[in-house]
């Protein structure tokens, strides 16, 4: 029984381990992060897309697409 107590005593102060489960647990958060900011990423980037295809299909001029704004050129 004092043999058990005292392997009990040396597992529970043996931190060998807990480095291995922190790497896994933050691992583990990053993955869902990763998978939690996808699709809003994936979402953005398809209607931007969309817009600039429409903006490059239309005929319509530059001044025209941006509300009237125009482009200057600085430095010539």
């Amino acid at each position: 029984m004092k043999d058990l107590l005292i392997r009990l005593k040396i597992f529970k102060a043996d931190e060998d381990g807990a480095v291995s489960v922190d790497w896994v647990v933050l691992t583990a958060a990053l993955v869902a992060f990763t998978i939690a900011v996808l699709p809003s990423v994936f979402l953005g980037v398809d209607a931007n897309r969309k817009n600039m295809k429409a903006s490059f299909e239309s005929n319509a001029s530059f001044a025209e697409q941006g509300n009237n704004v125009t482009a200057t050129t600085v430095g010539d």
